[in-house]
């Protein structure tokens, strides 16, 4: 078997014997260790031009797909050994199946970076030039500068923010703003800035949304339930200004998380769902909460699921009141 004994020169840097095929029974071969290392840092898959950059000849590779140690998943990508994959390991045979200049991009990059939820959208790549589409996969056309790219678990993807920018173009308000408030609990740093990016980009789709979020002196926090997203609309219905949503209060040495807090003001709403506040522990928990935050300076307020949605406008006029008037 001539391909064997070339790639056996070629890593060991000297002639080995006739190897005994992998899959038959022997032990792994030189080529298949070096599959093996590299399927290890890549989350169980390879690329047949990774493999032919690393001197594997076209017969190898071959004769593994016909044994099935390389299994396809897309054209010119395989996983090594079995087709159990995880989510990261299809972003990242995504991202191989468009060769080394690929990026994972927009909603995947997004959710590698946890910026969006995980889901089970296709993965999305974005590389220069034309290349012929991929089944699976949705292809972006675009050239990435080397300081809009970045690897996240040995996954090459947009850099944060460039991943924001993308995700403008394709988000509504509210989504696009939950993004911006998670980068910034997570503290993403880049090597370009948001502003800079969109100075480089100025006619990149949702730039103007993007700009105007950025702008808005809206206080940040990430909202996490369909009950803390309808308060929101509440709020902007009623041109009544944001708190600081799931916020952490440091008070009498403890930190005290709190659905919504306006500091100005030192003002506390509770959204009370009955899953999270209905058992005994958490009821005498909440009154607890209640009185330590009186006796701290701190007003506080709960608001139910079923007040929100019969009594919206009651609500939104008790809420401006307290806005209205400061403590003592």
């Amino acid at each position: 078997m001539p391909d064997e004994e070339c790639i056996d020169r070629h890593i060991d840097g000297k002639r080995t014997p006739r190897p005994v095929a992998a899959g038959d029974g022997g032990p792994p071969t030189a080529v298949d260790l070096v599959i093996g290392e590299l399927a290890g840092r890549q989350h169980g898959v390879v690329a047949r031009w990774q493999l032919a950059q690393m001197g594997i000849p076209r017969g190898a590779i071959e004769g593994r797909i016909k044994r099935g140690i390389l299994c396809p998943l897309h054209r010119g990508v395989y996983a090594v050994g079995h087709l159990a994959l995880t989510r990261h390991s299809r972003l990242m045979a995504a991202a191989l199946a468009f060769g080394p200049d690929a990026l994972l991009s927009h909603r995947s990059a997004g959710e590698l970076w946890g910026l969006l939820p995980r889901s089970a959208r296709l993965p999305e790549v974005t590389r220069p030039g034309y290349c012929r589409p991929r089944p699976r996969i949705v292809l972006h056309r675009s050239a990435i500068p080397a300081d809009e790219a970045d690897v996240v678990g040995g996954i090459p993807v947009t850099s944060p923010h460039r991943t924001i920018l993308d995700l403008a173009g394709g988000l509504r308000r509210r989504e696009l703003e939950r993004v911006l408030n998670e980068a910034e609990v997570r503290g993403f740093t880049d090597r370009l800035s948001l502003p800079q990016l969109m100075e480089r980009y100025p006619r990149q789709r949702g730039s103007a949304m993007l700009r105007e979020l950025l702008d808005a002196k809206t206080p940040g926090g990430v909202t996490v339930n369909d009950f803390e997203e309808d308060f929101v609309a509440l709020l902007d219905a009623h041109c009544l200004p944001r708190p600081r949503f799931n916020a952490t209060l440091p008070i009498r040495g403890r930190l005290l998380d709190v659905d919504c807090m306006w500091g100005e003001q030192r003002l506390i709403v509770e959204l009370d769902g009955r899953a999270v506040h209905g058992t005994k522990r958490a009821f005498e928990s909440d009154r607890e909460r209640d009185r330590i935050l009186l006796a701290e300076g701190w007003r506080s307020a709960r608001v139910t699921w079923r007040q929100l949605r019969a009594e919206p406008g009651a609500i939104a006029a008790d809420l401006r009141g307290l806005l209205a008037t400061h403590p003592a």
